[in-house]
């Protein structure tokens, strides 16, 4: 295996930027749209504490579904084990977006990953709160995270998608017909819609993803969860984090991510390292499409798979 990390993720970020398929933007949420599919982006930060960027490294961009990690993380930290009786653990098999599945389940969404899942968080994360108070909850986290205090919401993506949101708003209305959301449906989706606007940088985020490879310890000192609970959400993240295409993501890349469909990819090597990849451009799942295929030259050149014998 190469050990010359920066070198690897130097070649990586010039192919990527060579490539003339690129994928397609997502367009069904307007804000998204317009972002620009020649971009491309890497960091990679290990568990030594190196920081290695490598081309938009330093662009913001709309994590989207990437936020559902630390929404995760924040409900988990409310109510723990009991959260499972109200989302599953389970691939979902099905479009991030599936009403069918969540009617065959009784309102139950089989993971948190998912958007009905995710909404499903959301409604933890809102209890006792107002709206503001929750996406502040949530900034302020990823901010002790980071040790960065820009990261904000993007308000022209957070309106884009609460007009365009009416799949999201059906899912909401199923779950609270099944007693599954325990708020109003309005400031829940108000909530998931802002937590999906929030603006990073591969850097930003790449820092915010270390205390998953530090068995959930934060670099600065002291443990934002147990050893226990980054594992699960590791393997939350291994399992169910690419949708329908998580099989496909663990076989080809062999590390817990999660993506989102403004392009970003978070990834962890446990142990290793923290890494944010974006390009805009999706495959045909609705996940960065050379973002995916940098992930698996990185472990491939690497070893940092978790199935790899050179992991450990």
């Amino acid at each position: 295996m190469r050990h010359d990390l920066k070198a690897i993720i130097d070649d990586i970020v010039a192919d990527m930027r060579a490539e003339t398929e690129r994928g397609t933007v997502a367009s069904y949420i307007p804000g998204l749209a317009s972002a620009d599919p020649n971009r491309f982006g890497l960091a990679v930060v290990t568990a030594e504490g190196e920081v290695i960027l490598g081309g938009d490294a330093e662009t913001g961009f709309s994590i989207q579904s990437i936020s559902k990690v630390f929404t995760l993380t924040l409900a988990l930290g409310k109510v723990g084990n009991a959260l499972w009786d109200r989302v599953g653990r389970e691939p979902s098999g099905s479009a991030f977006n599936s009403i069918v599945q969540l009617e065959r389940e009784n309102g139950i969404p089989r993971n948190p990953f998912i958007n009905a899942g995710a909404i499903v968080i959301s409604d933890v994360n809102l209890a006792g709160h107002r709206t503001g108070d929750a996406i502040g909850e949530l900034i302020n986290f990823l901010r002790y995270l980071t040790d960065d205090g820009s990261i904000v919401v993007d308000p022209a993506i957070a309106q884009s998608e609460a007009e365009h949101g009416y799949r999201n708003a059906a899912l909401a209305n199923y779950m609270r017909a099944f007693g599954n959301l325990q708020n109003p449906v309005e400031p829940v989706l108000a909530s998931y819609f802002n937590q999906c606007a929030i603006e990073m940088t591969c850097h930003q985020l790449a820092r915010a993803g270390r205390f998953l490879m530090l068995d959930g310890r934060h670099p600065g000192g002291g443990q934002v969860v147990s050893p226990a609970r980054a594992r699960r959400i590791n393997a939350l993240m291994l399992t169910c984090g690419h949708y329908d295409a998580s099989g496909d993501f663990a076989f080809s890349v062999g590390m817990p991510g999660k993506s989102g469909v403004g392009g970003g990819i978070l990834a962890i090597a446990p142990g290793k390292a923290s890494v944010a990849v974006w390009s805009p451009g999706l495959n045909a799942n609705g996940n960065s499409h050379l973002g995916t295929r940098a992930l698996e030259r990185l472990t491939t050149e690497t070893g940092w798979s978790v199935f790899s014998a050179d992991h450990n």
